[in-house]
């Protein structure tokens, strides 16, 4: 930190860390094959379970590595930063963030649970069934289809480095 930096009053970004991996998260739930393939819900619903989804995937990716637990942090921090700023651009007032962020946090929590439940299963069946409980999909759809991408996706991420997880160089 410069010495105006500190003369001034200004605070390191802590988030700084875990931000283009945050970018990154939003981009890969926002993959046109994820609405286009696999039937999910293109809606505001739609896209807030894939970013769900996919944030849990790579929580679930940082928490086995030892570098990556504090980051983690800072990324689910943005994640709630990301999501007070859209309640709060969509119109909800001061008094209701905190109570909406409370359930928001809750709904992650519930999901990282179901999905580490379903990534850590040989059934594919088990994620399935998380998917159907957690993703809006159009009806009709198999929730097979996200389930093995999704599937996919962690496979591929448990075999990227920690440093390059950091450096958002997953999903390509």
């Amino acid at each position: 930190m410069s010495f105006l930096g500190k003369l001034f009053g200004r605070k390191q970004d802590d988030r700084a860390v875990a931000r283009p991996l945050w970018h990154r998260t939003v981009e890969i739930a926002r993959e046109p094959e994820w609405y286009r393939d696999c039937g999910v819900a293109d809606t505001v619903a739609g896209r807030f379970d894939m970013i769900t989804l996919i944030l849990s995937v790579v929580l679930i990716r940082m928490e086995k590595d030892q570098d990556l637990i504090e980051p983690s942090v800072r990324l689910t921090e943005l994640f709630v930063d990301d999501m007070d700023g859209q309640l709060r651009e969509s119109g909800v007032g001061d008094l209701v963030v905190g109570k909406r962020m409370g359930q928001l946090m809750s709904v992650l929590g519930g999901r990282l649970g179901a999905y580490r439940e379903g990534l850590a299963s040989a059934d594919e069946a088990v994620m399935a069934e998380a998917v159907a409980r957690n993703v809006t999909l159009h009806e009709g759809t198999d929730p097979l289809l996200v389930a093995r991408r999704v599937r996919a996706f962690a496979a591929g991420l448990d075999l990227v480095p920690a440093f390059r997880v950091l450096d958002a160089e997953i999903g390509k």
